[in-house]
């Protein structure tokens, strides 16, 4: 794990800088107090990032579930009850995993993937244009369209025009020259750049320019402004901020309701989040996800235990982690400790950095998730791709997360059942051994992304050394999803000394460099080999 620490520390100190705004803000959005979102992240961090066999996923409070966690703290009259629902919340969780309930994340096609990372991507950006600037400060951590205060996206955008804060903007603009400069320009050019990262020099230059801005100036940067992160007097105070389980309401028939809706949302954009981060992996790592259930719900449950936030795998961490160069684990697990020891050793100095510091920040992660280039390329794959691909986008910017996702997957099937097939989807092994690892793997005639939790496992489960003969003599119907396994999988059989030939009706190629290229993908449909 320490063998990457040049890589994990860097990324943590990027993950930490993304994470705290967002614990806070999503408490703030929750109705809950304030030390109860730290909770959440430091737990997260700490204690799933030990258990998850996750290497680069980072978990912590989620926005997805605010509104369910605001209305059940009424419901249930008070926060300590509510708690009690989060740690059966965690337990269920648990049970998932030991159930193998985790193979539902491999059902959900690649366009509905990116297209949830394409758009929350662009819902990042949108909800910190206004943190940028200086205005509505707390719309900022809110994702869904609709915002309780009752605003949404689009007015908090055009209610900036009249309420721009000069002193945030300004130093909002000077840390997105930071970042752009210190990526494009500087990393390249010395190592040195790798290990102090952009972010954290934007958040010391925003810290400087906090504490030499005059209060009367009209440059100053007023508290509201400011990260926000509780600061008590002494120890007993500090742990005053903990809340404890009323196991007395354990009783109630509608805590217990809160526990499954929670276990279910919670489950449900964790394998979400699993598969998009394994997306966007370099190294294409595949995350384990029952255990990830099992990880997720104790977290949960030491999160609820001590007045935490419920915790799910969360995809705007997850991505900045990737994007930072976090090689491993130990960065979640770093980001975790920094928040931890910063909310006990230095509230005060986290409360002098502004907030628009962080939102050029996040600023740079969305675009990162939403890069022009992926939508031309969607585009391109043809309408069977791409329809799916900016369902998903829209129903995510005017919706929620889950419901674009769901408008996605939908619209996937319908894709699907428009192809109709007639024959089974199965995996035909047959084991050519004889002294030799040598394996050959029969598709079907009709391949579909439904297949994916089929081929990954078996792919995942080849040992090293292997001869690995690939038949699609048969196939008529290669869905793109099973070609980007393919090409995912060309890493690891690298790694593996796995050698693979594949024998289909266009000829015989030994370990191709590009499978997309090899199946001759046409721009309007997917792959047909008949």
């Amino acid at each position: 794990m320490f063998r990457y620490l040049k890589n994990d520390i860097p990324a943590s100190l990027v993950v930490f800088f993304v994470a705290l705004p967002l614990c806070l803000g999503i408490a703030l959005a929750s109705g809950a107090p304030l030390f109860s979102g730290l909770i959440a992240g430091i737990i997260g961090g700490i204690v799933v990032g030990f258990i998850s066999g996750s290497k680069l996923g980072v978990s912590g409070p989620a926005a997805g579930l605010a509104a369910i966690v605001l209305t059940a703290i009424t419901a249930l009259g008070g926060f300590e009850n509510f708690l009690v629902a989060v740690v059966i919340a965690g337990f269920i969780q648990v049970l998932f995993g030991v159930l193998k309930a985790g193979i539902i994340g491999y059902y959900f096609p690649s366009s509905v993937i990116k297209g949830m990372l394409t758009g929350i991507g662009i819902i990042i950006i949108l909800k910190q244009i206004p943190n940028f600037f200086g205005y509505h400060e707390d719309s900022a951590w809110d994702l869904e369209f609709l915002e309780i205060e009752g605003s949404n996206t689009f007015s908090d955008i055009l209610g900036i025009i009249n309420n721009i804060n000069p002193g945030a903007t300004l130093i909002g603009i000077i840390s997105l020259l930071i970042l752009i400069i210190w990526e494009k320009f500087l990393i390249p050019r010395s190592k040195i750049f790798q290990i102090i990262q952009g972010p954290l020099v934007a958040v010391v230059i925003g810290i400087i320019f906090y504490n030499l801005t005059p209060t009367t100036s009209d440059l100053f940067v007023s508290e509201k402004h400011m990260v926000n992160v509780p600061v008590p007097s002494d120890v007993s105070s500090f742990l005053g901020q903990f809340s404890f389980p009323n196991f007395s309401a354990i009783g109630n028939l509608q805590v217990w309701i809160t526990a499954f809706t929670i276990a279910l949302v919670a489950s449900l954009e964790t394998l979400l989040c699993v598969e998009a981060s394994d997306k966007i992996d370099p190294d294409k790592n595949v995350t384990p996800t029952n255990r990830e259930l099992i990880a997720q719900g104790v977290g949960n449950v030491v999160s609820g235990f001590i007045g935490g936030l419920p915790i799910t795998q969360v995809i705007v961490r997850s991505s900045a982690n990737v994007q930072s160069g976090a090689k491993t684990k130990l960065s979640t697990i770093l980001h975790g400790i920094l928040l931890l020891v910063s909310v006990i050793a230095i509230p005060t100095l986290l409360n002098m950095i502004p907030l628009s510091v962080l939102a050029a920040i996040l600023l740079i992660v969305g675009y990162k998730l939403a890069k022009p280039q992926l939508f031309k390329k969607m585009y391109s794959l043809g309408w069977k791709q791409s329809v799916p691909f900016f369902v998903t986008i829209a129903g995510i910017i005017f919706t929620d997360l889950l419901v674009g996702i769901g408008l996605g997957l939908l619209v996937g099937i319908v894709v699907i059942l428009l192809k109709s097939y007639q024959n089974s989807h199965f995996l035909h092994i047959e084991d050519k051994s004889n002294g030799v690892h040598k394996i050959k793997m029969t598709l079907a005639e009709e391949v579909t992304f439904f297949n994916k939790g089929a081929i990954l496992k078996e792919l995942d489960s080849l040992p090293e050394n292997t001869q690995l003969e690939l038949d699609l003599l048969n196939t008529r119907y290669l869905d793109y999803d099973i070609i980007e396994i393919l090409e995912d999988f060309k890493i690891k059989a690298k790694e593996r000394n796995i050698n693979i030939k594949l024998l289909s009706k266009r000829g015989i190629e030994e370990n191709p460099d590009s499978y997309i290229e090899f199946f001759n993908t046409r721009p309007k449909s997917k792959l047909s080999l008949s």
